[in-house]
């Protein structure tokens, strides 16, 4: 416990191998103290459910001022696309919420071009629904390819490195190729398909660092075997100074502007664009498969299903016993375990043993390597987190300037 109000007074999260002295669950939602952080109100409510409530109010809209508003917006986007090939930047991953967003630009009458990153671990479902989504819209494609043998390298030194996080060197990697694309092309803005309704809850010591190049970098000269010479990365200069004011590129994140039911929205793929599901949730990439059904609960005792069901139940699409159920069953079946581990443990060449001991190793925590956030007082990261609020177009943002418009037919799946 010590440890815990140590990390907290400087500002930092705990580690995942702090552990909290008793075991609770929320009594809303499946939150649990697999957070080392969280914290319970006298009726058993989590601090994720109270918060997710506030920042859904805050910055999400719904109905007929969504729809409005999103209209609005993507007026402007036009506007400011006129004379340029494209208006927009999508990321295109093969799952719901890119594929929803790239249905959404289309009935917006936004001419987008989709970005999608091959870091070499798609599933083939995945391939099939991206094939499927620009043809179907008639969207054009750009892939970029990432070079394998630094790809990975990386890969490697993250789970060598025992952080939570393996999954960052895509991510980073993503935001770097969206915003290299707009800047090519001179494009304003960028749409996410980063939404609030589902996926908001989760905690910083699961995930953290997607921003934070001198983290990746310290974790590749500690545990990789060869430079970054060709890795899409950008700094905290260029993510919080060049991008949002010289270059005055603009995050939209469309799915804040609608009634975003997961299951509505899917069907709505499925059926306009021929969509296929490939299992849970970030499935659609095989190594992402892996780490969530097996490193983390495995190692490090987190199971991010928690995370995401705990937002449907708070949005009211499961209840907190289907929530349990969905818990309770495995995250995927034994057969598939073993043949995605062997896949892994193949194409990072790897040894069975030398993937053992990346099991076994102890876990560390974001804060035991170099990083931004480290080298800032305490109380930067939540500036630049608000100052980057700020530079996004919100649906708070645009809830007055759009309050008189209504688009029929747009926002509701």
């Amino acid at each position: 416990m010590n440890s815990l109000m140590t990390s907290l007074r400087r500002g930092r999260f705990p580690s995942l191998a702090v552990k909290l002295p008793e075991y609770q669950m929320c009594a809303q939602c499946i939150m649990d103290t697999t957070d080392p952080e969280i914290l319970f109100d006298a009726a058993g409510v989590c601090n994720h459910c109270h918060r997710y409530h506030a920042v859904v109010a805050a910055d999400t809209m719904r109905g007929a001022e969504g729809r409005a508003a999103l209209e609005s917006t993507a007026s402007r986007i036009r506007a400011d696309g006129k004379g340029k090939r494209y208006d927009c930047i999508i990321g295109l991953s093969g799952g719901v919420d890119s594929s929803y967003v790239a249905y959404l630009t289309r009935e917006l009458g936004l001419r987008p071009l989709a970005i999608h990153l091959d870091n070499g671990w798609n599933s083939e479902i995945a391939a099939r629904n991206i094939e499927n989504v620009v043809k179907r819209l008639n969207i054009d494609l750009q892939t970029e390819v990432l070079d394998w043998a630094e790809f990975r390298s990386l890969q490697v030194a993250f789970l060598r490195a025992s952080t939570p996080d393996c999954e960052i060197p895509t991510d980073h990697a993503i935001t770097a190729v969206l915003y290299r694309a707009a800047i090519a092309h001179g494009v304003r803005y960028i749409l996410n398909g980063v939404n609030l309704v589902t996926e908001q809850m989760m905690p910083r010591s699961w995930s953290y660092g997607h921003f934070d190049w001198r983290y990746v970098q310290s974790v590749a000269r500690t545990h990789g075997d060869r430079p970054l010479r060709t890795f899409p990365h950008y700094t905290a200069f260029e993510h919080e100074v060049r991008f949002p004011f010289w270059n005055r590129i603009k995050e939209v994140l469309p799915l804040n502007y609608i009634d975003y039911n997961k299951a509505e929205v899917t069907a709505v793929i499925e059926r306009e664009l021929g969509w296929r599901s490939y299992g849970s949730k970030h499935h659609e990439s095989i190594y992402t498969r892996f780490t969530q059904t097996w490193l983390l609960p495995h190692k490090f005792g987190v199971d991010k299903r928690r995370a995401h069901v705990s937002c449907l139940i708070n949005s009211g699409q499961l209840t907190r016993e289907q929530g349990l159920a969905e818990l309770a069953r495995p995250a995927l079946d034994e057969r598939q375990f073993e043949i995605d581990r062997s896949f892994v443990i193949k194409k990072l060449a790897l040894t069975p043993n030398e993937f053992a001991a990346i099991e076994a190793a102890p876990i560390r925590s974001f804060w035991d390597y170099e990083s931004y956030a480290a080298s800032r007082p305490f109380w930067w990261e939540g500036l630049a987190w608000r100052g980057a609020r700020l530079l996004q177009d919100k649906p708070s943002a645009a809830r007055n300037a759009a309050a008189s418009q209504v688009a029929p037919g747009l926002g509701k799946p």
